[in-house]
């Protein structure tokens, strides 16, 4: 079976704000018909990767393709099969949703008029109220119909849980797995809420100051990362010198703790036991996608420490 077409591919894409590197040698293929989380802290890149990606910020090095186009070269041929809503948009606030609406629609070929009253209907949207008297939640769901009306080819999401409330979260996020679940369109979500993309995603980058810490399908990454914890024959044990894969290690009197991220039942468990001996009482947990990214912030914080 032949690998889906590539939808949004990066090589070595780098931007620099000065003496700042915001983004360095990224390298990213997000393929058709998938929902790619990119996922990453505050400052982590995400917004400057997409800004670059949208063609709004040019690359200081590498180089990326949407929909088989050089960034750089993106024009309104382009964008009529590119949805994209970010937090930081910004919308005409004098109009009324009625008015986005109309404004919206001869700007696309494809825009599908009884799916955009369905969608306003579903999101419960005021037509005749103006956006600057809506609350945050409603007018990015106002931005999500205006992104969706056309049905495009690719989805571009950035942060659009930020600022919102526990139930227009929830709301916003159940839409979203609908209508993907029907239209099969692939999706770029940017968010550094794990828990909400979780339920949404099938692959996930995540980034961190800058750069690309992995890249994988989610059903990989849940399987390679194990919670381990054992009874260990030595008291507080040496866990300074451990393998690269085990992270998160704790040891207190008998007991040890770490995270394995590279699990394979038989060969982690020879491999404990060939660093510490006869363990006993070992227990394996499956560790959720907000739990690894976890692992692997403070890995990497604490590396950073230590090489300071």
């Amino acid at each position: 079976m032949s690998e889906p077409n590539p939808v949004i591919e990066t090589r070595g894409l780098t931007r620099r704000f000065r003496k700042i590197e915001a983004v360095h040698g990224l390298d990213l293929t997000v393929h058709e018909g998938s929902i790619h989380a990119f996922l990453g802290p505050n400052g982590a890149g995400k917004t400057t990767t997409i800004r670059m990606l949208m063609n709004i910020t040019h690359p200081s090095g590498g180089e990326a393709t949407v929909l088989g186009t050089p960034s750089r070269r993106l024009g309104r041929r382009d964008f009529e099969r590119i949805g994209y809503v970010s937090e930081n948009q910004r919308l005409p606030l004098w109009m009324t949703v009625a008015n986005l609406m109309n404004y919206l629609r001869p700007l696309y070929p494809t825009w599908d008029n009884a799916f955009a009253a369905k969608l306003i209907k579903d999101f419960d949207l005021p037509l005749g109220q103006q956006l600057k008297h809506l609350s945050r939640g409603m007018r990015m769901k106002a931005s999500l119909v205006g992104a969706l009306a056309f049905r495009p080819r690719l989805l571009i999401l950035d942060e659009p849980f930020s600022g919102l409330d526990p139930l227009v979260r929830e709301e916003f996020l159940e839409g979203i797995i609908e209508l993907t679940a029907q239209e099969k369109w692939t999706i770029f979500i940017s968010s550094h809420d794990i828990d909400e993309v979780e339920r949404l995603a099938d692959q996930v980058a995540i980034i961190n100051q800058g750069r690309l810490r992995l890249s994988e399908s989610v059903e990989d990454l849940l399987q390679r990362f194990r919670k381990v914890s054992f009874t260990s024959p030595s008291e507080n044990e040496d866990i300074a010198h451990l393998p690269g894969q085990w992270m998160s290690a704790q040891s207190v009197g008998h007991h040890v703790s770490l995270v394995e991220t590279r699990f394979d039942p038989p060969k982690t468990e020879d491999l404990l036991r060939a660093r510490f001996g006869e363990i006993k009482n070992l227990s394996i947990e499956s560790l959720s996608l907000r739990e690894i990214y976890l692992v692997l912030a403070r890995n990497l914080k604490t590396a950073k420490r230590n090489e300071s």
